[in-house]
C-alpha cells in the first residue's frame, strides 16, 4: 500500500513538553476512538450474545533526554499507537468477522524534524453464509488509508522545501476493494476468504508529489502517474481476483503470532505483477499492563513502488487489552 513510509515533518526544535504534549495528544485521540467502539459493541452485546469481540491498545515508547552531559547526546522521543480490533457475529448460520487495524508513530529527535514511522488505518469485513461447517459464500470489503500528510525530503536538492510538496496523506491515497466469494473458517484465528471477481479502487483526493530519480525535482500527480493512477485523474479501477488469509498462533505460553496475507491479482493490466501485503505482529506478554512488541510488514505494489517495501517496529510497552 502505497511508497515507502514517508515521513512527517515538523522544524521547531524539541524538548520534553512537546514529547509530552504529542504523546498524550495521539493518546487521547485513540483511546476515545477505541472507548467508542468498545461502547458501540458492548451496548449491542448487551440485546444480543452472538457478538464476539477481542481489542488491543498499545503504545511503545522510548524516550533519552540530557542536560550537561558531557560524553554528549541529542533528547528524543519516538513512540508508535496501535489498535487492532475484532469484532465478529455469527448466528443462524451467517457469519460477519471484522477487523480494524489504526497504527500510528513518529520519532523525534531535537533540532531535526518529527519523523513518521508507522502509519495505518484499515478495516477489513466479511459476511458470509454457511454452506458447510467451515465453508460459506461470501462478500468482502476492505479499505485502507493512512491518517496524515507525508513528505519525501530524501536529499532534495532542488528550489525551494520539502515541506511544500506532500507526497501521501489521507484518502491520498486510500483503497477500497470488495466482491463476492468464498470464505473459510476454521475458527476465530483460522480464516481464509478467496473472492475471483473483486472490484478495487483507488483515490486520489487531491494533488501529491513525487521526487525525481535526480532529487531535483517534485512531479505532480497532475503530470506522472502516481500510485497507478493516471496523471490528472483521481480514481484508478481494477478487476481482478483477491485472497486474504488470517492465522493466530500461540507459540508458548504469553507469546502470540499473527499473520495476515493479502494477495491481489488484476485481471486487466499485468496480472502477473502480483500485489502482496503481509503483517506479522509477535507479542511477548510480560503482565497484564506490559508487553514486548515485534511487527513486521512486507508490501509489493508495483503501481505504488517498484520494489518490496518492508518496515519492522520493536519494543516494550504498554498493552491494555478489552
Amino acid at each position: 500500500m502505497g511508497k515507502p513510509v514517508p515521513q512527517f515533518h515538523y522544524t521547531k526544535n524539541l524538548n520534553n513538553s512537546i514529547f509530552v504534549t504529542f504523546k498524550n495528544l495521539i493518546m487521547k485521540k485513540v483511546l476515545l476512538f477505541a472507548a467508542f467502539l468498545t461502547s458501540t459493541i458492548l451496548f449491542a452485546q448487551e440485546k444480543e450474545s452472538n457478538w464476539k469481540t477481542t481489542g488491543k491498545i498499545s503504545f511503545l515508547m522510548n524516550q533519552s533526554s540530557f542536560s550537561n552531559w558531557q560524553p554528549g547526546g541529542d533528547n528524543a522521543f519516538s513512540g508508535n499507537v496501535s489498535l487492532n480490533y475484532d469484532f465478529n457475529y455469527s448466528k443462524n448460520g451467517w457469519v460477519f468477522d471484522n477487523k480494524l487495524i489504526a497504527n500510528f508513530g513518529i520519532n523525534a529527535v531535537e533540532g531535526e524534524d518529527i519523523k513518521k514511522t508507522d502509519d495505518r488505518l484499515e478495516l477489513n469485513s466479511i459476511l458470509g453464509k454457511q454452506i458447510t461447517e467451515h465453508w460459506s459464500v461470501s462478500f468482502f470489503g476492505n479499505f485502507k488509508t493512512q491518517f496524515a500528510p507525508a513528505y519525501d525530503d530524501d536529499d532534495y536538492t532542488g528550489p525551494g522545501s520539502y515541506r511544500d510538496f506532500e507526497t501521501s496523506g489521507f484518502m491520498k491515497p486510500g483503497y477500497l476493494s470488495f466482491g463476492p466469494g468464498f470464505f473459510w473458517k476454521k475458527s476465530d484465528n483460522l480464516s481464509v476468504n478467496l473472492a475471483p471477481i473483486t472490484s478495487r479502487f483507488t483515490f486520489l483526493t487531491g494533488e501529491v508529489f513525487t521526487l525525481n530519480d535526480d532529487k531535483t525535482l517534485y512531479e505532480s500527480s497532475n503530470d506522472i502517474e502516481t500510485f497507478g493512477v493516471d496523471p490528472g485523474e483521481s480514481v484508478r479501477f481494477e478487476f481482478g481476483l483477491n485472497l486474504r488469509g488470517y492465522y493466530r498462533v500461540d507459540l508458548m505460553k504469553n507469546i502470540n503470532m499473527e499473520n495476515i496475507l493479502t494477495v491481489f491479482s488484476d485481471y486487466i493490466d499485468k496480472p502477473q505483477n502480483v500485489d502482496v501485503d503481509y503483517t506479522m505482529n509477535l507479542v511477548m506478554k510480560i503482565n497484564d499492563a506490559f508487553s514486548t512488541n515485534l511487527t513486521v510488514q512486507a508490501v509489493y505494489d508495483d503501481n505504488a513502488f517498484s520494489a518490496l517495501q518492508v518496515r519492522q517496529t520493536f519494543g516494550i510497552g504498554i498493552s491494555y487489552n478489552f
